[in-house]
């Protein structure tokens, strides 16, 4: 039976939800592994005509929303911009080049093809394996701007909470509410143009604390209609965000405060190897390198938020 063509509109922006799931048992993308899925889509999006708009990364599969753009929308100059930016300014293009990148750049295909390709090279690599590890192609979605892009973000950043892997959102940083917070959105991989002329906000914080206090109320809403679902029927009812927790950050009117930032920084404190100045780190790394197993030139990273502190292993992406 031959395969059903992908639904995609090539003359207009489009949004697109990506599911794309594993084909080994279990879960095999372990934490380490989804820091290099995630660094990966954020190198690929540098190069394709994409916005990101969401994205989580769990043990089994990945969801990824993205906004990708129409070849008509994108110039030469924006072409090899992107171009040079991912391979090196060295690498010039032009003439009929031009037209042949500027339609792979603009495809949901190739995109998500090299996200793909790129993490089970990785992989196999790292696991010493062969074989596929992506349970054959991506499902897609095409998604409309406004509420059911932010219902649907929603839905993608609930996952670990659904899962029981955390209490908040934003306490898994796999997650595009756990990236906007322990990050603030770093390398502005995220892109929070919602099409949610609704909220009548145009200040990118804003804009997340609306949308985050969305999540919670759903996450909420989640819970209590589960509840009431299976009330009687002797079922458990899946998890959603604790009341309690929302009760707090309606109080809160869900701003993200600077302690809670420093909170997911804590971390380093406790995890980081060696912390200091980055002439420190690098002195006693120089010292303790042969107790490694690793053999890779480490590098040292700047602990957001407190100046001159630096770490010597890479705990955030």
């Amino acid at each position: 039976m031959p395969r059903i063509a992908r639904f995609t509109r090539e003359s207009k922006s489009t949004v697109y939800h990506v599911i794309s799931r594993t084909a080994l048992q279990g879960f095999p993308i372990r934490d380490v592994d989804k820091d290099y899925l995630l660094g990966l889509i954020k190198r690929l999006s540098i190069l394709y005509c994409v916005d990101v708009l969401g994205f989580c990364l769990m043990g089994s599969h990945f969801h990824l929303v993205a906004r990708m753009h129409p070849e008509e929308e994108v110039s030469d100059q924006e072409v090899i911009r992107r171009y040079q930016k991912y391979y090196g300014d060295e690498k010039y293009i032009g003439g009929e080049q031009v037209e042949e990148v500027r339609k792979r750049l603009c495809s949901l295909a190739a995109y998500v093809k090299d996200i793909k390709q790129g993490f089970t090279f990785y992989y196999n690599k790292k696991y010493r394996r062969q074989g596929f590890f992506w349970g054959g192609r991506f499902k897609s979605l095409i998604v409309e701007d406004g509420p059911t892009l932010v219902n649907l973000l929603a839905y993608v950043d609930l996952n670990p909470i659904r899962a029981g892997i955390v209490k908040r959102p934003e306490d898994y940083k796999w997650c595009s509410l756990g990236y906007h917070v322990q990050t603030k959105n770093k390398d502005d991989l995220l892109c929070v143009d919602y099409g949610m002329k609704e909220w009548n906000e145009f200040e990118s914080g804003e804009v997340v604390r609306k949308y985050r206090e969305f999540v919670y109320e759903t996450g909420a809403a989640e819970t209590s209609g589960q509840t009431s679902a299976v009330r009687g029927q002797g079922e458990k009812a899946a998890r959603g965000i604790d009341p309690k927790i929302v009760k707090k950050e309606r109080r809160r009117k869900y701003k993200i405060r600077r302690v809670d930032r420093f909170r997911y920084r804590c971390r380093y404190f406790n995890d980081a190897g060696i912390i200091g100045s980055k002439a420190f780190v690098g002195e006693v790394f120089d010292q303790v390198k042969h107790l490694l197993t690793s053999k890779d030139e480490r590098k040292f990273t700047h602990v957001g938020g407190v100046e001159g502190l630096y770490s010597m292993k890479r705990l955030g992406t």
